[in-house]
């Protein structure tokens, strides 16, 4: 299992240390520079929150969800005070605090977001001291492997610290593997919050539509294959980035994807309505896709959808 202890802005960590209510569930740990991806990390694996020096504390610690890059008001619209800031207009100035040319006031800068989910902050008692063999001079934060022995106690008293329970720990087994540690419900492989699920998706996807290919990014949205409601996840291979009607004909079983990734239709759109043609067009086409496979829809969802929800006949 690998862990990250990344660096934190002292003013994002006190805003959000004093709302557990904000930040409990998930928050994004934005970079001002834009998107260059972050891959340190699986979803589900330890991540932690480490103040500048002179203070140079471990603050807290979550759960890695995903990484999208987002528009600055795409990250505030999507998470609104877990970007641990009170405002938009703050979190352009903090923005702007880091980044080496000014922000003109039209522009709407990218950034990388770094999602973290059930997060813990400790009290000010309970703050650790960094791991083994972080420099004062590392800017943005360091991955560990911690089934290392020189760091593995660290670790393991940190991680139940965030958890906030004594846990038996194994950090030499896989981290997607069954396993004490695992049968708590914050570690379930592959699970994203509820916000990062709507921005991870939309970067799969790069913003276009998996049917109409529309790039409209107001009207797209995350769907659901196999919904919360219906015992699904907030995970990437159980979303599908879909303009807003498209998600509703989805929803509603008009539309379906099959095993191969091809688009179905149901004859009941032009029964019901006399109309879908665009979309009878489509049916046998195979969708746009994320890049990674492990990505993908997984087929037992897509199969799931249409057993329950399409409308075959």
């Amino acid at each position: 299992m690998r862990g990250y202890v990344g660096v934190t802005d002292g003013d994002w960590y006190r805003f959000l240390a004093d709302r557990p209510d904000v930040s409990a569930a998930e928050v994004n740990f934005w970079r001002p520079g834009g998107g260059r991806g972050f891959h340190a990390l699986a979803e589900g694996e330890p991540f932690f929150f480490k103040t500048h020096a002179p203070h140079n504390r471990v603050v807290g610690g979550g759960f890695y969800s995903g990484f999208a890059a987002l528009r600055m008001s795409e990250a505030w619209q999507m998470f609104g005070l877990a970007n641990g800031v009170a405002s938009l207009n703050e979190m352009r100035t903090r923005i702007a605090r880091y980044r080496r040319e000014p922000i003109a006031p039209s522009e709407d800068p990218e950034i990388g977001c770094v999602f973290v989910r059930d997060v813990t902050f400790f009290p000010d008692g309970m703050a650790y001291d960094p791991p083994p063999g972080f420099a004062l001079n590392i800017v943005q934060g360091k991955s560990y492997d911690m089934a290392d022995v020189r760091v593995s106690r660290y670790f393991g008293d940190l991680l139940q610290l965030v958890l906030g329970k004594a846990i038996e720990i194994d950090f030499s087994q896989p981290w997607h593997k069954a396993g004490p540690v695992f049968g708590d419900p914050r570690l379930a492989p592959y699970r994203l919050g509820q916000q990062s699920f709507q921005a991870v998706v939309l970067e799969a996807y790069h913003g276009h539509c998996a049917i109409t290919q529309t790039k409209i990014r107001p009207v797209l949205q995350a769907a659901h294959i196999r919904p919360v409601t219906e015992g699904g996840e907030h995970r990437l291979d159980n979303g599908l980035l879909l303009r807003s009607d498209v998600h509703t004909m989805f929803d509603r079983g008009y539309l379906a994807i099959d095993d191969n990734y091809r688009l179905l239709v149901s004859p009941r759109l032009r029964g019901e309505f006399g109309n879908g043609e665009r979309f009878y067009a489509k049916a046998g086409e195979v969708i746009e896709l994320p890049d990674r496979k492990i990505d993908r829809p997984q087929r037992e969802f897509l199969q799931w959808h249409i057993d329950m929800v399409f409308k075959a006949s």
